[in-house]
């Protein structure tokens, strides 16, 4: 009898356990080594040790669990947990975010990082919360530029008719039609082999994605426009967010904090050895004079306050006062 409650007892013991256990997944659509994917991977550490192993978080490197406008859908309906997600894919769910990527608006990413640290970013991850998402920490992906495969691009008439990728955000659209470009939305899992096969001439990103997806192989020219800045807002769903106690959530947040600053540290890092290796491997680079192209994409900024009047002029002074500390 006593060894029956014993055995008893040990299979309660056992599935209580088993019970706490719980074990999801943060999805992202960068290439192993991107600064997004070593962070990610770093968050999940610190989850799992500071939880001591109750919780556990698998990383989907380049869209192993989707895409960034489908893990925004998921994370929107609780069948995924994390997203280290992109500004335009999440601009789909959270027009606001797409904001951060007004054409010129940031002229450094730690203008932008202090803009989205402080009662703008606030506000925007108040309007995310109301589309059952929790943006728990601000990420970032550095300043884009522009590549392609026909020719140096000087001014925005170099880009007349040229067919440009652009992620699925409204803003970026804009910015490439202002300038007389093509733009052409497309997941970035499929922009190697569509740029590969000529499917569009170009591509803006930084440098960081241009180098871990080796977009360069086949963009043999890149010029540094500068156009706009990317933020990654680190998504967590509100319905497992809710299913969890106070404090394995501020955990969470707190890892994805840390985690976060990883993030900002080797982007600033890369962002600087990048251009001596991608001149390395190949990639003909060239400076513009940025006047021409910030006078092409005001109609961006009127476009956008009328839809946005009290944000959008909240942003642009917060990153004038950002410019100025």
């Amino acid at each position: 009898m006593k060894v029956r409650n014993i055995v008893a007892a040990l299979v309660v013991s056992l599935c209580a356990s088993s019970a706490a256990a719980q074990q999801f997944q943060i999805s992202h659509s960068a290439a192993t080594g991107n600064p997004k994917d070593t962070a990610s991977l770093k968050f999940a550490e610190l989850v799992k040790e500071r939880t001591d192993g109750r919780i556990t978080v698998d990383v989907g490197t380049s869209s192993q669990f989707g895409d960034d406008a489908e893990s925004v859908t998921n994370i929107r309906l609780g069948t995924i947990a994390f997203s280290a997600n992109a500004q335009g894919a999440t601009s789909g769910a959270v027009p606001e975010i797409g904001l951060l990527g007004l054409p010129f608006l940031f002229q450094s990413l730690e203008q932008a990082e202090a803009v989205m640290d402080g009662p703008v970013g606030e506000k925007i991850a108040a309007a995310a919360e109301k589309q059952g998402i929790y943006i728990l920490a601000w990420w970032n992906n550095g300043i884009r530029e522009t590549s392609n495969s026909i020719k140096p691009i000087v001014a925005p008439g170099d880009l007349a008719g040229m067919k440009i990728r652009t992620p699925p955000d409204p803003i970026t659209i804009d910015i490439f039609e202002a300038l007389g470009a093509s733009p052409t939305p497309m997941a970035f899992s499929e922009l190697y082999i569509a740029l590969q096969q000529k499917v569009v001439d170009g591509q803006e990103n930084p440098l960081i994605n241009i180098y871990s997806s080796k977009l360069y192989e086949v963009q043999p020219f890149i010029s540094r426009t500068n156009h706009k800045f990317e933020s990654v807002p680190f998504l967590a769903s509100k319905i497992v967010f809710a299913s969890l106690s106070p404090a394995d959530q501020d955990i969470i947040r707190k890892a994805a904090v840390e985690a976060g600053q990883l993030n900002r540290q080797m982007v600033r890092q890369q962002s600087e050895e990048l251009y001596g290796k991608l001149q390395e491997a190949g990639v003909t680079f060239n400076d513009v004079d940025p006047a021409p192209f910030v006078a092409a994409t005001q109609p961006v900024y009127e476009k956008w306050r009328a839809q946005y009047p009290e944000l959008v002029d909240e942003l642009v002074s917060a990153a004038k006062q950002a410019a100025a500390k």
